[in-house]
């Protein structure tokens, strides 16, 4: 909506093919808008004024049928302003500046990675390591690398592609993804650590924590005793190079477009859920009975749900412990955005979920404490 747009078209004789799309642009201007002079758009192959009028109309939009056109109402100005507007474009632009260019290579990548063999030799070179620490092959460690250096739901990714190739078992493989799928360091260093706290040196330090969180969190997932299969070496041969290319474009295209729209579509909520003042009132209530600050209780929820839009409504917080230690929780839980990318990305596996979401409160747990006794020993 915008109150930029007002509202005042008296004739569209000459416009009479778009009188459908100033239609709609009328639905978002500033008073009414008619549209006059197009009767001849009821004898077309459809009548081509009642069908957007009501279209329109099943949106919200208040529009009067007119023997010659129609008179819309526009939603600026009616508590759709500018400061309310579900975030779509907000969702866009971070798809197309962050999502994208970050997430795309890295899903090309963890697809070539894997069909090139990357896992098998991991998997000789690092089973003792990962066996003792984790109780998985070192094919494991390769979803590890990716998740900490590409980001959500990267780990996520390679880990269902190890379970598919049969190089991790059922069981290891939802082990695997509790502390394998981790943000990476593009976002903790640029969106956090300089978009927040305005220092590149906070976003190293909270990128430190997470990692030494997501190893921590693998340690306490890691069986007792046993547990371990090594990997069945006839499932995860290579291939060559120009096999594997085309179905890891493919495939990383499909991923990004999958990732893409739940940002757009938890950011889109997000801003339903402000614009009806539910989240405010959730905001009020929280910071009211657990003491906290409007700005941090702001960040907290908004966080829990999507966190690209928690850790930006953190901007102007100083880098006091308490704020550190909230980048630090929402970072490593992920907002339930992140639990839905990763639902997707292990859809058609047998991997269970349960193990990831409790593996992501756990690491935002300890990122957060692990951040508070850091920022107060600094």
């Amino acid at each position: 909506c915008s109150a930029l747009l007002w509202g005042e078209v008296p004739s569209a004789v000459q416009l009479a093919g778009l009188a459908a799309s100033v239609a709609v642009l009328a639905a978002f201007a500033q008073g009414s808008t008619r549209i006059s002079n197009v009767a001849h758009l009821r004898v077309k192959e459809s009548d081509r004024i009642s069908a957007p009028a009501e279209e329109l109309a099943k949106t919200g939009v208040t529009v009067d049928q007119l023997s010659d056109g129609m008179l819309v109402s526009g939603l600026a100005g009616r508590g759709c302003g500018r400061q309310n507007a579900p975030r779509l474009p907000e969702g866009l632009n971070l798809c197309a500046q962050m999502i994208v260019p970050s997430l795309l290579p890295f899903f090309i990548l963890s697809s070539l990675l894997q069909q090139l063999g990357l896992p098998g030799i991991l998997g000789r070179w690092l089973s003792p390591v990962t066996q003792k620490l984790f109780g998985i092959g070192g094919a494991g460690a390769s979803a590890l690398l990716l998740g900490v250096t590409g980001g959500y739901p990267l780990g996520a990714d390679a880990v269902a592609r190890l379970r598919r190739s049969g190089a991790l078992t059922r069981e290891q493989a939802e082990r695997a993804l509790a502390f394998c799928n981790n943000s990476g360091p593009a976002f903790l260093v640029g969106a956090a650590g300089v978009g927040v706290f305005h220092s590149a040196g906070y976003g190293l330090l909270l990128y430190g924590v997470h990692v030494l969180s997501a190893v921590i969190v693998g340690m306490l997932f890691a069986p007792r005793s046993g547990g371990f299969l090594p990997e069945d070496r006839s499932q995860i041969a290579a291939v060559s190079l120009s096999q594997a290319l085309p179905e890891a474009v493919r495939s990383a295209v499909r991923a990004v477009l999958t990732v893409s729209g739940f940002v757009v579509t938890f950011s889109v909520m997000t801003g339903v859920l402000d614009a009806s003042g539910l989240l405010p009132a959730l905001v009020g209530t929280s910071a009211a009975r657990l003491g906290l600050e409007l700005h941090f209780a702001r960040a907290l929820c908004t966080g829990v749900l999507e966190l690209g839009t928690g850790i930006g409504a953190m901007q102007g917080l100083m880098p006091t412990p308490g704020n550190l230690a909230l980048a630090a929780f929402l970072i490593g839980w992920g907002g339930v955005s992140v639990h839905c990318q990763t639902a997707a990305v292990i859809a058609g596996t047998d991997i269970k979920s349960a193990r990831h979401t409790v593996g992501r409160l756990l690491h935002g747990a300890i990122s957060a404490l692990c951040m508070w006794v850091l920022a107060n020993l600094l």
